[in-house]
């Protein structure tokens, strides 16, 4: 089993696959201690460590696994009107990514993004995040075609309700297994071969889950106050992180 699992695919060496599954599990920490942030750290790392092509369709079953297992843990907490029409986007969204051929320019969505992000943190959520939630859902999942982490945008449209902690965090979690999911069908039927990356995957999950578990334990400990406090900080410095790789290119 261990050496099934450090058979490793070409491009990616023992040292960086060890880093990943370290990240894997702080980044899914992370997020189920403060709803959001853990998905982009983890794809930073990949964006170092990892072949190109391998980076989105990896990603996206990685967090797949970690969104899934935080939205069973958290499940009695869910929002269940948050998702109809934010499924209904997310289904658009995901397959009108996979048919666009042009590259979409990445500076000019990176810098769109982390401004509307702290402009929602720092403002009223747009109104448009509840009563077009199918746009929501649309958008972000169009953008995690081409970017992976749009954790941060989902996770705005997640706070427009005004959850307490576990229900936020249920609530994020599973929007975020469903426009996963999505895209790991998407970039299956595409042709990318996930199972040359099997080992690895089942590697990060594992690693995912357990980050989890200690970061659930960690947020039955926090106060719906710090909470907040926490998420907006988080928000406000991976957008600004989003603008910056932005405007550096």
């Amino acid at each position: 089993m261990i050496e099934f699992l450090t058979t490793l695919p070409d491009g990616l060496t023992q040292l960086a696959f060890w880093v990943l599954v370290v990240m894997s599990f702080v980044g899914s920490f992370i997020t189920a201690a403060l709803g959001i942030g853990g998905g982009a750290l983890l794809l930073v790392f990949m964006a170092t460590l990892m072949p190109p092509a391998a980076i989105i369709p990896v990603h996206g079953v990685v967090q797949l696994g970690s969104n899934a297992g935080r939205a069973a843990m958290l499940f009695r907490y869910l929002h269940r009107p948050a998702l109809g029409g934010f499924v209904l986007g997310s289904v658009i969204g995901a397959s009108l990514g996979g048919m666009v051929v042009v590259d979409l320019p990445p500076n000019a969505v990176q810098i769109g993004l982390g401004i509307f992000i702290i402009w929602s943190v720092l403002a009223k959520p747009p109104a448009w995040l509840t009563r077009l939630p199918w746009m929501a859902g649309g958008i972000s999942s169009f953008l995690t075609m081409f970017f992976g982490a749009t954790g941060v945008f989902v996770a705005n449209y997640t706070k427009s309700f005004k959850l307490d902690r576990h229900a936020h965090v249920a609530t994020h979690a599973t929007l975020m297994t469903v426009q996963h999911a999505l895209k790991v069908v998407i970039f299956g039927l595409l042709g990318f071969a996930f199972g040359a990356w099997a080992g690895v995957i089942i590697a990060l999950i594992v690693a995912g889950l357990i980050g989890t578990y200690v970061g659930k334990l960690v947020l039955n400990r926090m106060s719906d106050v710090n909470f907040k406090r926490a998420l907006d900080a988080l928000l406000i410095l991976i957008s600004l992180r989003l603008i910056y790789q932005g405007v550096t290119g």
